[in-house]
């Protein structure tokens, strides 16, 4: 059984994969505190909750964009399950070219949804992750990883609003019946859904316009669907690409 993990910088997703086959993913929050122990118990006791055997475990693979967290991260594989994990970044077989001013610079995320993307569709594509930051990343009809853009996550831009604006109050993202609104609660939700859904297709329709090539949307992340439901641009939505990527990476590094 293969475990997969991917740090974010909001929320840490867990995968257990037999095979091909994604068992059961965990959303927990990213905390750079937590000690290799905590982190052993913690998984422990997520593979208990679904009635899986974390003993079976015979591999770890870690995506992470906040390097504090990778000691922890191998100390637990290493102290709790026996192995030792695969960390993606340089010198890792991703069968994805970088071609970036710095390879080094792209974040793992990136590269991992990148060469999900590839795998299932081949062809050329947009990837968008909406995640504690919201990437656009491009990938040509050969597989190689062309660059993209970064905008502020939708939580950033919500906090922002509600630290900054004093009095208005926190919503949930969530699409509002109009997009004139009639109160407060709504008239924010319209700003925040439909200006970010519009943030998405304005990004997507530059980038396509700069590529020599039709460019199917992809779309990952916990708000994936929402946006998905509103956009022009996207065509796709999976929400699990980012755990296959990890997958399909281990299997090119055995």
């Amino acid at each position: 059984m293969l475990l997969a993990i991917d740090v974010g910088n909001t929320n840490t997703v867990l995968g257990a994969f037999e095979g091909a086959a994604l068992r059961h993913q965990w959303r927990v929050e990213t905390s750079q505190s937590r000690t290799h122990d905590e982190w052993g118990i913690l998984v422990r006791q997520l593979y208990a909750s679904v009635a899986l055997d974390p003993t079976r475990v015979r591999a770890i693979v870690i995506s992470s964009v906040v390097p504090p967290l990778a000691f922890a991260l191998e100390q637990m594989s290493q102290r709790y399950f026996g192995v030792k994990p695969l960390f993606v970044g340089p010198g890792v077989k991703t069968g994805l070219p970088i071609l970036y001013d710095n390879p080094r610079e792209v974040g793992a995320d990136r590269v991992v949804n990148a060469v999900a993307a590839f795998a299932r569709f081949k062809r050329g594509l947009i990837v968008v992750d909406f995640g504690t930051a919201t990437t656009f990343d491009a990938v040509s009809p050969r597989g190689e990883y062309l660059g993209g853009a970064i905008a502020p996550g939708v939580s950033i831009s919500m906090e922002a609003l509600f630290r900054n604006a004093s009095k208005l109050p926190r919503v949930e993202f969530a699409r509002p019946p109009h997009v004139v609104g009639k109160n407060t609660v709504a008239s924010m939700q319209s700003g925040i859904v439909f200006g970010y859904v519009g943030l998405v297709d304005g990004i997507c329709e530059r980038m396509q316009a700069e590529l020599p090539f039709p460019a199917l949307v992809v779309a990952t992340g916990g708000l994936a669907p929402l946006v998905a439901g509103l956009s022009k641009a996207i065509t796709e939505v999976d929400e699990h690409l980012t755990l296959d990527g990890l997958r399909l990476i281990h299997e090119m590094n055995p």
